[in-house]
């Protein structure tokens, strides 16, 4: 099981890793179709998606965590559990938001690449929560175990409406830049009010996300006690 769940891992991740790169350039291509030479903007843009933020770290979680089946035995450390815990509620949290809200929409990434956009955004996503599910080696968190899993939404959410007025679109002429429609105040219905409300039915997701990662992380006993 172990062995198998390592091979899956790897597996994962050169699939999320080609996802990114194909996208980027693809998306590159287009920029330069527009006309723009310079893209290192619209790089940093590709890379403030939350979608791409939460790939690469899951990327990155899923290749530690092939290691660490091949290479120990028994529980996983509890760093670990808990960054792999996060990655999963971030990972579950993009498949909500992007099949309910965002399917069907262009985003400003440029020209889309169908697969890349599946892997992305759901076939990722769904293996995240069935390792997370069934792979070994997982150990059970404290219910205060969902609050570090907030910090980075919310790092990021601050980023994005400090960065969104003051960067402009050089594919649309815009003078401003956000990565999705919901959270751009210029376009929305209510503006700031529109996206606050967006903001907190995130929250709201990714809470209930992280509540229900850590209650799974409780279901199957381990050998260690369960903490308080």
């Amino acid at each position: 099981m172990r062995i198998l769940f390592a091979v899956l891992r790897v597996i994962v991740a050169a699939a999320i890793v080609a996802a990114i790169v194909g996208q980027l350039q693809v998306s590159t291509a287009f920029w330069r179709g527009k006309g723009i030479e310079d893209v290192t903007v619209n790089v940093t843009n590709f890379f403030s998606f939350f979608t791409i933020e939460s790939n690469v770290l899951s990327a990155v979680v899923l290749l530690v965590g092939a290691w660490i089946l091949f290479a120990r035995r028994g529980a996983d450390p509890s760093w670990y559990t808990g960054l792999r815990a996060a990655t999963v509620t971030y990972m579950l949290t993009t498949g909500v938001v992007y099949n309910l809200l965002l399917r069907g929409i262009e985003l400003p990434q440029g020209s889309t690449l169908a697969w890349s956009n599946e892997v992305l955004h759901l076939v990722a996503p769904l293996y995240l929560i069935i390792d997370w599910i069934f792979a070994p080696g997982r150990t059970p968190l404290a219910s205060k175990a969902v609050w570090p899993v907030l910090i980075f939404p919310l790092v990021w959410g601050v980023y994005t409406l400090i960065r969104g007025p003051i960067t402009a679109d050089a594919v649309y002429g815009k003078p401003y830049w956000y990565p999705y429609p919901f959270l751009n105040p210029n376009t929305s219905p209510e503006g700031y009010f529109s996206v606050a409300f967006y903001f907190m039915l995130i929250a709201a997701v990714i809470g209930l996300a992280g509540m229900g990662v850590v209650w799974v992380s409780k279901r199957r006993l381990l050998t260690e006690p369960l903490p308080a």
